[in-house]
């Protein structure tokens, strides 16, 4: 099992820490000594988790936060909250999602739920809070991808799937973004001298409830496991979430690097370097990316960080 380094005197914000591999990056996490804010969409749901970890684990220190990435004011309340606090961030893992939802669904503000939720809601969180991660030491950013990157497309055109919905092709879609942002914000923290790491990560094919519960933000029926899955090598929760906490703390992971499993087709075992798709190794193409989202979100990068 990887072991995390020392996080002690960090402070660390994870999203959906209330299961799969959220819940287990927060134990792991507070287990190395960092306190962690547990951002979770259901505050009962995250208090639940978080009395499990404690369970295990009586030293840890954890808080339970409310924040819906499918609803960009929560998001802005999430971070004002955070940035009142005035204590430095250390590490921010943007790790909820949703994945294909069999109709196309949209957020409070509009746009197709799997895009939203799954990058410009993480998009505009991790933008607020660049003034405090700015004032921690070493920060990190890291973001939770997945292999369905490399099938994805960013259709500028058509971002939020209004002409023809797909399930997994918006899915895909907003897993490239993930990627691409974490390059972007690579690529601006190099730029500007920010001593800022962006960091990406995938978790292979990882046995969570996302694939049933999660279409729909918990708040529909869970759907059937694609049969396709069954027949693929599959890992625990402990295993999977190993790429993403390398990213968030480990000395060796690099800025703009992608990290998942090594084993078969890459769905399963010991972290390793990842390949990182074509599409998000297009500057041009970021950069885009990047100004269409403060433009969809409203939120870009304060005066006070340039």
């Amino acid at each position: 099992m990887y072991v995390v380094p020392d996080q002690s005197g960090k402070l660390a914000v994870v999203t959906g820490a209330n299961s799969g591999t959220g819940k287990e990056a927060a134990r792991r996490l507070a287990g190395a000594g960092a306190r962690v804010v547990m951002a979770v969409r259901t505050v009962a749901k995250g208090e639940r988790a978080r009395a499990e970890i404690l369970a295990r684990q009586p030293d840890a220190q954890l808080e339970v936060r409310r924040i819906d990435l499918a609803d960009l004011a929560s998001v802005r309340e999430f971070a004002d909250g955070l940035i009142a606090d005035g204590t430095p961030l250390d590490l921010l893992v943007n790790n909820a999602g949703v994945m294909t939802p069999p109709v196309r669904l949209t957020t409070a503000d509009g746009f197709e739920l799997q895009m939203g939720s799954n990058y410009l809601g993480p998009f505009a969180l991790t933008v607020r809070l660049l003034p405090l991660l700015l004032s921690a030491t070493a920060p990190r950013v890291a973001t939770m991808s997945s292999g369905t990157a490399n099938f994805g497309r960013i259709h500028f055109e058509d971002l939020q799937w209004e002409r023809r919905y797909s399930p997994n092709l918006s899915y895909a879609q907003s897993k490239l973004a993930n990627l691409m942002m974490t390059r972007q914000l690579a690529a601006l923290a190099a730029e500007r001298g920010w001593p800022l790491l962006s960091i990406g990560a995938h978790p292979g094919y990882t046995r969570t409830n996302l694939q049933t519960a999660g279409a729909s933000l918990g708040t529909g029926k869970p759907s059937r496991r694609n049969p396709l899955l069954t027949i693929l090598p599959s890992q625990d929760v402990q295993q999977g979430t190993e790429p993403l906490l390398y990213a968030a703390a480990d000395p060796g992971a690099v800025a703009g690097g992608y990290y998942g499993p090594g084993g078969r087709f890459g769905l399963i075992g010991p972290t390793t370097t990842a390949r990182i798709t074509r599409r998000a190794l297009d500057p041009a193409a970021n950069a885009r990316l990047w100004a269409e989202s403060e433009r969809l979100t409203g939120v870009a990068i304060p005066a006070s960080t340039v």
